[in-house]
């Protein structure tokens, strides 16, 4: 008779070690979707429950698995101004200071070259 005398070994051979096998797998996932993350600090988690129900004599274990992943890609914000109800990625006190409009025209060829 084959005794279990450590959580780890019982925990092989819950499902046929199918349960072992999936969180093995689970766990390859998550560390891949952290890597892949954008950002310098992300957050996942795998909670792993174990029911023991004892009857007349007989242990039913019964292993449940949880795991919540990072939040979906995350964008920095753009800020737009509202210019006559539209949007701007321009500030509207500044658009006068680059504005070609503002400022004359000259040609490259109207006589002041630097002839040095």
């Amino acid at each position: 008779m084959r005794l279990l005398r450590t959580f780890r070994e019982m925990l092989g051979l819950l499902s046929r070690g199918d349960f072992s096998r999936k969180l093995d797998e689970e766990m390859e996932n998550l560390v891949a979707t952290l890597e892949a993350a954008p950002g310098d600090s992300v957050k996942a988690e795998m909670t792993v429950k174990i029911v023991f129900k004892y009857e007349l004599g007989r242990l039913d274990i019964d292993p449940t698995y949880k795991v919540k992943l990072p939040d979906t890609a995350r964008f920095m914000k753009t800020p737009f101004w509202t210019v006559d109800g539209q949007l701007s990625v321009e500030h509207p006190s500044q658009v006068d200071m680059f504005s070609t409009r503002s400022v004359p025209s000259r040609d490259a060829d109207d006589g002041e070259r630097d002839t040095a």
